[in-house]
C-alpha cells in the first residue's frame, strides 16, 4: 500500500503501473480479511460469517461503483454490477467447490440456505430483466424506465431486509451450517480484533478503490481492453478478492457453508441492495439519474449464472468436478466479451 500511494503521489499519470499496483495491493489486505472472517466465523458460525465478509467485501464494489458514478461512467457502473454478480456466483463459488474438491473427495453443506441465496438472486434477475425487456418490446420511455427503476430498487431493498430477518431472525436455526469442518480450525483471534481487522482492511481496500477507479479505464485502453470487459471482468475480479481469499480458504478446511455463503451471499447483496442504492443514490450525486436497464448480453449472463447456481448447489453435496463446471461457464462468457464485447449504453 506504500507503494501504491507513493507511486500515486509521484507518478499520478502512469495508469496502468498504478492499476497493476492497486491490484496488487488487495492481496495482502485480502489475506488478513480472510484470518478475521475465519475467527469471527468460528464464534458466531458460518452463515453470520458469510454474511459479514460478504457485506464488508461488497463496500469495495460500492466504493467502485460510486466513483465511477460521480463521474457519469454508467457503463462502467453497470458492467461491474453484472460482472460482480457473475462473478461471485460462478468464479467464487466454482473456484471454491473445486479447490475444496481436490482435498476432499465430497463436500456438503447446507443447502437449505444455499438455496434461498439463490432464489434471491432469482428474484433479482427478473427485476433487472423487465425494464430491458419492456424497453425493447414496447419502446418505452426514458421517464417510464427510469420511474420503474426506482419502483423496483425500493421492493429489491424490501426483499433483501426480509431475507435478513428471516435468515438471522426469525428461523436461524434453518441455515444453521453442515458438521464437516476440520477439527480445531478456530483461529486464536478474539471477536474484538478481529472485527477490528475487518474493518480497518475494509477502510485501505477502500482506499485502494479509489486509485483502481482512477486508473482502470486508461490502462485498459492502454491494454486494449474494452470497458465491457473491464466492468464485467476486472472490475469484478479485484472488487471481490478479499471474499475471495475467505471463500477458498473456507473450502480448503472443508468449511463449504462459508464458501457458499459467501460467494452467493455476496452476489445476492449486490443485486438486491447495491444496485438499487446506486439509482437511488444517482439522483443526488450522479449527472443524470441511473436506471435498472442493462443490455441484453448481460442480463442473459446474470440469469444463466442464476440458474447454474441452482442446478449445482440443488443436492447440498459438491465434487471438485462441479466447481469446473462453474469456472467453464464463466470462461466463455469472459472470452466472448473479451472478442466480442456487447454494444452497451
Amino acid at each position: 500500500m506504500p507503494v501504491v500511494f507513493g507511486a500515486k503521489q509521484f507518478a499520478h499519470d502512469a495508469h496502468t503501473l498504478l492499476f497493476a499496483l492497486s491490484v496488487l495491493a488487495i492481496v495482502p489486505l485480502a489475506a488478513l480479511l480472510s484470518h478475521a472472517t475465519e475467527s469471527v466465523a468460528a464464534k458466531t458460525g458460518d452463515a453470520v460469517g458469510g454474511l459479514l465478509n460478504a457485506t464488508l467485501g461488497n463496500l469495495t464494489e460500492l466504493v467502485i461503483a460510486l466513483t465511477a458514478l460521480r463521474a457519469g461512467q454508467y457503463v462502467l457502473v453497470k458492467a461491474s454490477l453484472a460482472g460482480a454478480i457473475v462473478t461471485n456466483t460462478l468464479f467464487m463459488l466454482g473456484a471454491s467447490l473445486l479447490l475444496g474438491g481436490l482435498k476432499y473427495r465430497v463436500q456438503e453443506f447446507n443447502r437449505v440456505s444455499a438455496r434461498m441465496q439463490a432464489s434471491l438472486l432469482f428474484l433479482a434477475t427478473v427485476a433487472l430483466l423487465i425494464p430491458s425487456a419492456v424497453s425493447q418490446a414496447d419502446a418505452a420511455g426514458a421517464a417510464f424506465t427510469q420511474q420503474l427503476s426506482v419502483g423496483l430498487s425500493v421492493l429489491l431493498i424490501i426483499a433483501y431486509a426480509l431475507s435478513m430477518l428471516f435468515s438471522l431472525k426469525t428461523h436461524p436455526d434453518v441455515f444453521a451450517s453442515a458438521e464437516s469442518a476440520e477439527a480445531g480450525h478456530a483461529p486464536s483471534w478474539s471477536m474484538g480484533l478481529a472485527l477490528a481487522t475487518l474493518a480497518g482492511v475494509t477502510v485501505l481496500v477502500a482506499l485502494v478503490s479509489e486509485i483502481f477507479v482512477e486508473s482502470v479505464q486508461k490502462a485498459a485502453e492502454t491494454l486494449g481492453m474494452t470497458p465491457a470487459f473491464v466492468g464485467f471482468i476486472v472490475v469484478a475480479l479485484v472488487g471481490a478478492a478479499a471474499e475471495m481469499a475467505s471463500a477458498f480458504a473456507g473450502a480448503r478446511k472443508n468449511r463449504l457453508d462459508l464458501s457458499v455463503g459467501i460467494a452467493l451471499g455476496s452476489a445476492s447483496q449486490i443485486a438486491l441492495f447495491v444496485a438499487p442504492v446506486l439509482v437511488l443514490i444517482s439522483y443526488v450525486i450522479g449527472p443524470t439519474p441511473m436506471d435498472l436497464q442493462f443490455w441484453p448480453g448481460a442480463v442473459v449472463m446474470m440469469f444463466i449464472a442464476t440458474m447454474a447456481a441452482s442446478m449445482v448447489t440443488n443436492g447440498g453435496r459438491s465434487a471438485w468436478f462441479v466447481g469446473v463446471l462453474l469456472l467453464m461457464v464463466y470462461a466463455i462468457f469472459g472470452m466472448t466479451l473479451y472478442l466480442l464485447p456487447p454494444r452497451v449504453g
